[in-house]
């Protein structure tokens, strides 16, 4: 039996990043055209095994690399998962995340 070695570990752990990030768009997408909870997205996701932390490293990835946009659900403000609990927040695709998952652009660090 093979032991796995903590380079083994940190690829793993990176294609699950990339892999949860495309996950995380394609559910956002699910309404394009409207904001979605990230809160009811993360309960969709847990579900599909993809853990709160996971979530939030993609949701901050992915906001960050413009694919996703971030408002607070009360205020319709903008927002960041750097100033706001994720539950208090909500996101929609840019213009460059429906591209992304169009096959216009290409991000080895997402899996579409």
């Amino acid at each position: 039996k093979r032991v796995m070695t903590n380079n083994d570990k940190q690829r793993l752990k990176a294609g699950n990043f990339v892999r949860n990030n495309g996950r995380v768009l394609r559910t956002i997408n699910i309404l394009r055209h409207k904001y979605n909870k990230l809160s009811g997205i993360q309960n969709v996701l847990e579900e599909d095994g993809i853990t709160e932390d996971e979530f939030l490293d993609s949701v901050n990835f992915l906001a960050l690399e413009g694919y996703i946009h971030l408002r607070d659900v009360a205020t319709k403000n903008d927002a960041s998962l750097a100033d706001c609990h994720y539950e208090t927040l909500e996101g929609r695709l840019t213009g460059k995340g429906i591209r992304l998952l169009a096959g216009g652009i290409e991000d080895n660090m997402i899996e579409v």
